[in-house]
């Protein structure tokens, strides 16, 4: 299939992260992109800004007529749309090409040369700062998350070079040829999918096997290839940590040399380890050492990962992605790094009623090391709900004294009756969206203002 004859691409869930960079580079490429969502966004809004046509009803009558020729348009979709999708059904019964979000990042990448980065936590992080440091060789990056450098999740360079963000999400990774890779992790997740662990581990296996040239991994995961290592010994260890004015500085051993002072904004030593992975992609590539200490000393941070959304003398509300035990746990060991002598109060929204049935005792245990907890209910995304699997059941199970069950319109209220200075928000679902309005209204309040 060349991409270079296709005019129109229609995207069925355009709004989501991962399909909006792809809606964003054809239509920075020229070609006619629409879409369907079921709501609008910012995501939705920057596309609109760019040429784009995006209705939000699921109906036929809204699909513009020059993309209902079947010869001359490809469509996009991404799992996450239900099977009973009107759209999505006539495209697949009058015979147009319909590809998932991961089999067109393939034929996107195909002719490039490719650095994946795969792993079940740290993706989107360390993609993000892949991306930032191959912007001196020009790649184009599919990131999984808006970067704060560029405003956007594509950064947009030429089709000699990609960046892509390998998810292991209903195996869409083995859609990828990769020349260079990383996989940042492997604990269980998407047992919805992949039913247990084993089956997990199996499918990185064969994600590893199409990498043709180098693999890079995180220390300890059973893997052969390239290792990286915070404070041990590997082919790419940071050491020499140290925290100044709120920016880390350490020192990284090459196999072959060693970068000193790196400067680096982001915390958490999660976060040492994700830019520790785009060290070594981007040095294997052939990027300078030099260039790349510069590169990650500019590097801002991703959207919804450890984000501040209010940061005062006397309040800190801080934004995080983090939706399974592994990813609450890092949030959990950097903001008391960062706020040691802090009480903290979690605000969790879990997503999906299967990775909580799945994971309800470790989530129970990571989030009763804050020191209180408000809990949403469940956001179900893509799932039905399961008999006995709820907030409540994860509640009884945390094992702290100051937790209770919220609802998202009575959030400020329970924000302002605690007494803590640091408020972490975090989950997957719209708890995304719902930060914005809590930031809002404690903004006019005077204990918060910036």
């Amino acid at each position: 299939m060349n991409l270079d004859n296709i005019h129109n691409f229609y995207f069925v869930g355009i709004g989501g992260v991962g399909m909006s960079a792809i809606a964003r580079y054809f239509a920075s490429n020229g070609k006619k992109v629409a879409g369907y969502d079921k709501a609008p966004s910012q995501i939705t809004l920057d596309l609109e800004n760019l040429g784009v046509e995006i209705h939000f009803e699921d109906a036929l009558k809204n699909i513009p007529i020059s993309f209902l020729k079947n010869e001359k348009t490809i469509i996009v979709y991404t799992p996450a749309i239900p099977k009973n999708h009107i759209e999505l059904n006539y495209f697949l019964d009058n015979n147009f090409t319909v590809l998932k979000r991961s089999e067109i990042l393939g034929k996107i990448t195909e002719t490039t040369f490719c650095l994946a980065v795969s792993g079940t936590h740290g993706k989107t992080t360390t993609s993000s700062i892949l991306g930032h440091l191959m912007g001196s060789v020009n790649a184009t990056s599919f990131l999984g998350g808006i970067a704060e450098n560029y405003n956007s999740n594509l950064i947009l360079g030429e089709d000699k070079v990609s960046v892509v963000e390998a998810d292991e999400f209903d195996r869409s990774f083995l859609k990828l040829s990769p020349n260079i890779a990383c996989v940042t992790s492997m604990d269980a997740d998407h047992l919805d999918i992949y039913g247990d662990s084993e089956a997990l581990e199996e499918s990185f296996v064969e994600f590893t096997n199409k990498v043709s040239d180098t693999l890079i991994i995180a220390k300890g995961l059973p893997l052969d290839g390239l290792t990286y290592a915070v404070n041990e010994d590997a082919d790419y260890s940071a050491f020499n940590l140290k925290i100044e004015r709120g920016k880390y500085i350490f020192d990284v051993q090459t196999p072959s040399s060693e970068i000193r002072n790196i400067e680096f904004h982001l915390p958490g030593q999660h976060n040492v380890m994700n830019a520790l992975a785009a060290i070594a992609m981007a040095d294997v590539f052939g990027v300078s050492l030099k260039n790349i200490k510069q590169s990650l000393y500019t590097f801002k941070g991703v959207k919804r990962r450890f984000s501040y959304r209010i940061k005062t003398e006397n309040f800190v509300l801080i934004d995080d992605y983090a939706h399974h035990p592994t990813e609450i746990s890092a949030v959990e060991s950097a903001v008391r790094e960062m706020y040691p002598n802090e009480r903290v109060l979690v605000v969790f929204q879990p997503h999906l009623f299967s990775r909580t049935r799945d994971f309800i005792d470790d989530f129970a245990s990571e989030l009763s090391k804050f020191d209180e907890v408000l809990l949403l209910d469940i956001y179900a995304a893509r799932e039905e709900p399961i008999e006995g699997v709820n907030s409540k059941w994860l509640l009884n199970k945390l094992t702290q004294k100051n937790k209770k069950l919220t609802q998202k319109n009575n959030l400020v209220k329970d924000i302002k009756n605690s007494s803590v200075k640091v408020v972490v928000m975090l989950g997957a679902g719209d708890i995304g969206v719902t930060i914005n309005e809590v930031v809002d209204e404690l903004l006019n309040t005077n204990r918060y203002e910036v």
